[in-house]
């Protein structure tokens, strides 16, 4: 999954190392060039992966149905989840991708994925590389992580996970559930609302949260707000000259 990509050459390059290692199913979000015949002509054999693409307008369309997101990151530094090398992440795709969709998300080539991107991720995968040129070429990314993933699958023994975990956008539900009902109980009031809710994402992340955990959550918050209101209600009614601000 490329994000934003600017350059169609390493569209049709990332194709190509895709198709080396057996992967097929590529997502563009926002591409600003694509179709192109730059694309085809770095694809070099692979355009059956670049006909199929789906072209996407937002990383949340994107992401539909997807239950496991890994991010690919150069920060090491303010990452709000938990950041691994390929080699270290690859077996946990394999088991998460046998019952289930998962992502592997590339940023774009000036400056990698947003920090809204990143919140999106259940993990990240860092490159280790050297420190005074750690800068990979997006398609070579690809190819490392897409080799890594080949190696994984060489050894991978099928172990079904313990959970049904939530769907992406089950989990984006919840999400704007929470920080709408935060803001009207209140709780933002002395708080960092983005920061907070960056946190909140990252503990949230750690826990994959299943479909019947989403529901309560979501059904906690439906009466924190119903509650707030009622109390809201009866201090106007007990206090009828009091405006509130």
């Amino acid at each position: 999954m490329l994000s934003h990509t600017t350059h169609p050459g390493n569209i049709g390059a990332a194709a190509r190392a895709m198709k080396t290692m057996g992967l097929q199913h590529l997502y563009l979000i926002n591409p600003r060039y694509f179709p192109d015949p730059q694309a085809s002509a770095m694809a070099a054999g692979a355009d059956d992966i670049l006909l199929n693409a789906v072209v996407c307008k937002s990383i949340d369309e994107a992401l539909q149905g997807v239950v496991f997101t890994v991010a690919m990151t150069a920060r090491l530094r303010d990452i709000s989840i938990a950041v691994k090398t390929p080699r270290e992440a690859m077996p946990e795709v394999l088991l998460q991708a046998a019952t289930h969709p998962v992502a592997l998300l590339f940023g774009t080539e000036m400056s990698g994925l947003t920090n809204e991107e990143m919140g999106k991720a259940q993990l990240g995968v860092n490159i280790p590389a050297h420190p005074d040129f750690s800068s990979l070429n997006i398609a070579a990314a690809v190819q490392v992580v897409a080799y890594e993933l080949s190696v994984a699958a060489e050894s991978y023994r099928l172990v079904l996970p313990e959970i049904e975990p939530a769907t992406h956008e089950r989990v984006e539900g919840l999400y704007a559930h929470l920080e709408k009902t935060l803001f009207e109980i209140g709780f933002f009031t002395t708080q960092n609302p983005a920061r907070l809710m960056q946190r909140l994402r990252r503990l949230y992340s750690r826990t994959r949260l299943e479909d019947e955990e989403i529901n309560i959550l979501r059904g906690m918050l439906t009466v924190a707000t119903e509650y707030n209101a009622r109390l809201k209600k009866r201090y106007a009614e007990e206090h009828p000259d009091v405006q509130e601000h």
